[in-house]
């Protein structure tokens, strides 16, 4: 399971509990500048009882090309047009396939072929690797590229449970399930103490989702 310490991995991770799934997590530090989810997903990690919660160093900032790894600046205060017009500077080059790779490799050594995900389609920031179709040429790849799924002892499978779901409907279904998303993070920009922004995209898209629920952001903002 990636985790990332924000609502839509916690609520995969709680999906994947409830479908009886034993829950390796997975976080890695890249250097981002929201670090502090890192400490958010060892909280929901810990919450939601994941088996263990390996966190890896993933030097992506010596890449950079990126609002997240680098010092460009987060845009604020976008209007929903214009989050969902194109691909926005918080784009990690390449961030979810170098993340599922690592993914395939614990799965390969955990001798399981079920990966999870909280990529999402509807209510995301316009990134190329949380379409179905990027999942769907990962999952292809992925079933050529390791010896037990060559040797046919495992079958990748990565799961989404959320990709076709809204922001209202991922926080639903979290509270259904009992995620307490007050520990969650999903700030691009926090400032040092962790409260969030207010205005980037993902506080943009969280705040709406919450309102689109009819339920109160348990978290602080600026």
């Amino acid at each position: 399971m990636l985790l990332s310490g924000g609502i839509d991995s916690a609520t995969c991770l709680a999906i994947a509990k409830a479908r009886g799934f034993d829950v390796h997590a997975l976080s890695f530090n890249y250097q981002q500048r929201h670090v502090i989810e890192l400490e958010a997903a060892r909280r929901v990690a810990l919450a939601l009882k994941a088996s263990d919660h390996v966190i890896l160093d993933l030097p992506l900032g010596k890449i950079g090309g990126s609002a997240l790894t680098s010092n460009l600046q987060v845009p604020k205060n976008s209007t929903l047009e214009e989050i969902g017009s194109g691909i926005p500077i918080t784009y990690v080059p390449a961030r979810n396939t170098i993340f599922l790779s690592f993914a395939v490799a614990l799965a390969e050594v955990l001798d399981t072929g079920d990966i999870f995900i909280g990529v999402n389609a509807l209510d995301y920031s316009g990134y190329p690797d949380c379409r179905p179709e990027y999942i769907r040429a990962f999952e292809k790849m992925a079933n050529l590229a390791t010896k037990k799924t060559v040797q046919q002892e495992l079958r990748i499978t990565i799961h989404t449970p959320l990709i076709n779901l809204t922001k209202a409907q991922i926080i639903r279904k979290g509270i259904e399930l009992g995620v307490d998303y007050a520990m969650t993070h999903s700030c691009y920009d926090p400032d040092p103490d962790g409260v969030a922004c207010g205005g980037c995209d993902s506080c943009i898209l969280r705040r709406k989702g919450f309102s689109e629920a009819g339920v109160s952001d348990p978290i602080n903002y600026r």
